[in-house]
Formats: C-alpha cells, sequence, structure tokens
C-alpha cells in the first residue's frame, strides 16, 4: 500500500477575487512540489463529486441549495466580507467534498493505508446552516459522517492543526456520539470559539495557544492533551484538517510552526492510528497564505505520510 493524492483541475477554479488570500495559486504551489521526484510513491486519483447525500449528512438541504443558487453565471457573489463565489465555485467544492469521501473509501477498503486531498475550497469553517471563512462545506466532517453512515464505524476523529478554531467541525460534532474533534489553533483570533470550555458532550478537546507559540507549545499540547484524548477515543479512523497557516511566515495569524513541526506532528497522528486503526488516516487541505512556506509544508506533511504507510 502506498499513500494516495486527491484532487481535480477545478479545484484551481474556485476564484474569489483579487487579492484573495484564498486563491488558486495556493493549490499550484503544492501541486507543483508534489509532482517532483521525492513525490514519486504518491498515488494521484481524480476526486468525484460528492453526492448530495453526502453533502446533506452534515449539511441542511435548504443551505445546500442556497449555496448552489448563489453561485454567480459571471463575475462573484459575496457570501460574507471572507467567502467568496465565482462561476466554478460550486463544482469545486462538490470536488472538494467528493475527494475526502472518495479517500475514505479507498483507505477503508485498504486499498491505500492513508490518503492526502489536495483541495480547495476549504472546510472546517463551514457550519451545518452556514458557509463562512472561505469554507463552503465542511469537507472533514462531510467525510467523517460518510465513514459512520457507509462503512459502519463508531468512533471517528478528526484532528485539526490549521491556524484557526474550526468552529464548522466542532458545531457538526459537538452534540454527536462517536466523534472526537481535537484543535490546537491560535486563541483569541477568527472565528472566536475554540476556548478549553467548550466540551460539546465530552468529545471537543479544544487546545488554544498564545499568539507566538511554536514547537515547545506544540509538543507540550500533544503530550499532555492532544495524544491522551485520542488515546482514550481509541479512532477506528482519523480525519486531519491541514492547515498550514500556523507558519511562522504565514501572513494571517501569529503562530511560529516551521516544516519540521509538521512532519513531527503527522509522524505522532500516524502512530496512534496504526496503535489503533491499523493506519487508517485521511488528511485535507485547510489554510496556509504563503506560498513558499504551504508548499514546504505540505510537502513535509506528505513525507510524512509516505513514510508511515507500510510499504514505504
Amino acid at each position: 500500500m502506498t499513500t494516495l493524492l486527491y484532487t481535480h483541475p477545478l479545484c484551481l477554479e474556485h476564484d474569489a477575487g483579487y487579492g484573495h488570500p484564498e486563491c488558486p495559486a495556493r493549490l499550484t504551489a503544492i501541486l507543483n512540489e508534489l509532482k517532483t521526484g521525492l513525490f514519486a510513491a504518491l498515488e494521484w486519483r481524480e476526486a468525484p463529486e460528492a453526492s448530495l447525500e453526502q453533502l446533506t449528512r452534515i449539511h441542511a438541504p435548504k443551505h445546500v441549495e442556497r449555496i448552489f443558487a448563489r453561485v454567480p453565471r459571471h463575475g462573484h457573489y459575496a457570501i460574507d466580507g471572507d467567502t467568496v463565489l465565482s462561476p466554478q465555485s460550486g463544482e469545486a467544492a462538490l470536488r472538494a467534498a467528493g475527494a475526502v469521501c472518495a479517500a475514505v473509501d479507498a483507505v477503508l477498503k485498504g486499498e491505500a493505508s492513508n490518503a492526502f486531498c489536495a483541495i480547495r475550497p476549504p472546510g472546517h469553517h463551514a457550519e451545518p446552516h452556514q458557509s463562512m471563512g472561505f469554507c463552503l462545506f465542511n469537507n472533514a466532517a462531510i467525510g467523517a459522517a460518510h465513514a459512520r453512515a457507509v462503512h459502519g464505524l463508531e468512533q471517528v476523529a478528526v484532528i485539526d492543526f490549521d491556524v484557526h478554531h474550526g468552529n464548522g467541525t466542532q458545531a457538526a460534532f459537538e452534540a454527536q456520539r462517536g466523534y472526537l474533534y481535537i484543535s490546537t489553533h491560535q486563541a483569541y483570533i477568527y472565528p472566536g470559539t475554540g476556548r478549553r470550555e467548550e466540551r460539546g458532550i465530552g468529545n471537543i478537546v479544544n487546545v488554544p495557544l498564545p499568539a507566538n507559540a511554536g514547537s515547545a507549545e506544540l509538543r507540550q499540547a500533544w503530550i499532555e492533551e492532544i495524544e491522551p484524548a485520542l488515546r482514550a477515543f481509541q479512532p477506528q479512523l482519523i480525519l486531519i484538517s491541514a492547515g498550514f497557516d500556523a507558519h511562522y511566515l504565514d501572513p494571517l495569524a501569529g503562530l511560529n510552526f516551521c516544516e519540521e513541526d509538521y512532519d513531527w506532528l503527522t509522524a505522532g497522528i500516524l502512530a496512534i492510528a496504526s496503535e489503533y486503526c491499523s493506519g487508517r488516516v485521511v488528511s485535507m487541505l485547510e489554510g496556509g497564505y504563503n506560498l513558499q512556506a504551504l508548499a514546504a509544508s505540505a510537502a513535509a506533511h506528505v513525507k510524512a505520510l509516505i513514510a508511515g504507510s507500510p510499504t514505504a
């Protein structure tokens, strides 16, 4: 088995407008890096479209209808000041969510030990009834719900190391048994959620970090909070909301992670996955807005996924 890479050209066609940080160049930078010889072990697959059934396991049908109704034929439509639709945004969002569901299928069927979904738009801010924060549909939550509904899993964990708290994933899971959501993020920035006392029904673990926190604080969070929570939950599948905007070069926040941190954290997640769920991990792109740092960090993450495959 190897590591799968799911992506689709339509994910490059979602365009939030000139100067918007969530731009197609983000995905281009990652894909160009992953096309080099260092990643020859990757198996590339085309992301299918998500079905309405997959989307509505998390999102209200009226919300899904509303998003597609607002996709413009020309130009842009702003859902809010940060979240903008262009003519291909609906199809791109379907491919993004579809990539995660397809990756879940492949990993749970034993076609690969893990997968990375190089997709956009991102998803972790999208709540069941609302798109926000650059996100249209919640790719991670949709993938987790797909794993439970189609494959009968009872324990699915999502780990989110984006610099921003994944309010959408928390909202989808906080009243639902069988899900664990763990987020490490910068405290007191957008979207304003993610406090430690937000625990859902005991299935939400928020680890807010102060501004300028870096490698030492990340490792402490892993050892003291993240790893123990994962072990206690005993996941049958781990999904990763892989945002790389906690990098010290990223312009939208103020944490000081580096490429080695993403390698280290990914290796730790894979070790837990190997112990509890036969190494089954599906990761997906969230944030990251300095192109050089994003490409290097994603490369470090994917290298760790490949290294964690049994045949690597």
